[in-house]
C-alpha cells in the first residue's frame, strides 16, 4: 500500500503540495486586485461592501468572490489602520474561511487575519463572531479592527462579561461581534 500511496504522491503531489498551490492561485487572484483597490476613493473602497452583496445576491458564492473580498479587506486595513495582509495572512484566512485551524504564533498577525473571513462572511448576510481569550482582547481588537469594518460599511459588537442581557443583544445584532469564549457561552445559555 505504501508504494502505491509514494507512486500517487509522486504523480498528483502530497495533500500538502496540493493546498498550497491552491492558495497560491488564491494569492495571485487577490494580488491582481491590489493596484485596482489602491486606485479607488474611498468612497468607491467601502462601496465595495454593497457590491459584493449583490453579486452573491446574484447567485455568486463566497468562493467566487473571495479574492476581491480579501482584496478589499487588505486595502480599507492599510487605509485604516497602516496595515497590510501579507501574503501568508492571506492563507491564514483562507484556512480560516474552510473552517479549519490556523495555527500562528505570537506577533504574526491572528487579529489581522481574522478580518479576512470575517468580511468574508458578513457580507454574505451570516453573523460573525469572533472569539478571544479574555475581556480586554475582545474589547481591544472590537475596537482596533473595528476600523476595517467599519470603513466597510459593516457592524461591529463587542461581549464581555459585566453587560447586561440588552447590552448583549446590540452586541450580537451586529454584522460581527468580538467575544470571549465564557461570553459566548454565557450568552446562549442565558437569552
Amino acid at each position: 500500500m505504501s508504494i502505491i500511496n509514494n507512486v500517487l504522491s509522486k504523480v498528483l503531489g502530497s495533500r500538502n503540495d496540493r493546498l498550497i498551490k491552491k492558495y497560491a492561485g488564491q494569492v495571485s487572484k487577490i494580488n491582481a486586485f491590489e493596484e485596482q483597490m489602491q486606485s479607488m476613493s474611498e468612497e468607491e473602497l467601502s462601496s465595495m461592501t454593497i457590491n459584493l452583496k449583490e453579486r452573491i445576491k446574484k447567485n455568486e458564492t463566497i468562493d467566487d468572490i473571495l479574492p476581491e473580498a480579501f482584496a478589499t479587506v487588505r486595502e480599507a486595513s492599510q487605509r485604516a489602520l497602516g496595515l497590510r495582509h501579507y501574503d501568508v495572512q492571506l492563507i491564514g484566512g483562507m484556512v480560516l474561511n474552510e473552517g479549519c485551524i490556523a495555527e500562528m504564533g505570537t506577533g504574526e498577525g491572528k487579529t489581522l487575519v481574522a478580518t479576512l473571513p470575517a468580511y468574508l462572511n458578513a457580507i454574505n448576510n451570516k453573523k460573525v463572531h469572533i472569539v478571544t481569550v479574555n475581556d480586554y482582547l475582545a474589547a481591544r481588537d472590537a475596537e482596533w479592527m473595528g476600523k476595517v469594518f467599519s470603513f466597510l460599511g459593516l457592524t461591529v459588537g463587542v461581549s464581555v462579561s459585566g453587560m447586561s442581557g440588552e447590552e448583549k443583544q446590540k452586541a450580537y445584532s451586529c454584522d460581527i461581534t468580538y467575544a470571549t469564549n465564557n461570553a459566548v457561552s454565557y450568552t446562549h445559555l442565558t437569552l
